[in-house]
């Protein structure tokens, strides 16, 4: 009889742990967030894609609220004007954040280039043998 009890026990304290650690684990998950270029229309745009839990969850781009399509997988399109404006000069990355349960932020990385390049006044290439 105590033995049962005790198994009883020990099964509802590791299902209770188990359940802690799988909801810490998901509303911890990190935002990956990933860019590309395309056109739309006769512009360049910058398409921002990325996953969250809550499909009702906003999502801000460079601290700015973004109206985005889809619902767990979403993407939001931004033209370059508004990127330039939004982002730092020689920019390499931007700022995502989703908000809500599953919230984080993350660095996308930008395409390179995007946001202006560097003139190299040398470049110094070496071969080891």
């Amino acid at each position: 009889m105590l033995r049962r009890m005790m198994l009883g026990l020990c099964f509802r304290l590791g299902a209770f742990v188990a359940a802690a650690l799988v909801s810490t684990a998901v509303s911890a998950a990190p935002v990956d967030a990933r860019t590309r270029l395309r056109h739309c229309g006769t512009d360049t745009c910058l398409l921002v894609t990325g996953r969250r839990a809550d499909r009702e969850a906003p999502v801000r781009i460079a601290g700015h609220d973004v109206a985005v399509r889809g619902r767990h997988a979403w993407r939001a399109e931004l033209p370059l004007a508004t990127v330039r404006l939004w982002s730092a000069p020689f920019a390499r990355t931007i700022d995502v954040q989703v908000a809500g349960a599953d919230g984080g932020a993350t660095k996308a990385r930008l395409p390179i280039g995007l946001l202006g390049h560097i003139d190299l006044a040398f470049l110094d290439v070496s071969a080891r043998h």
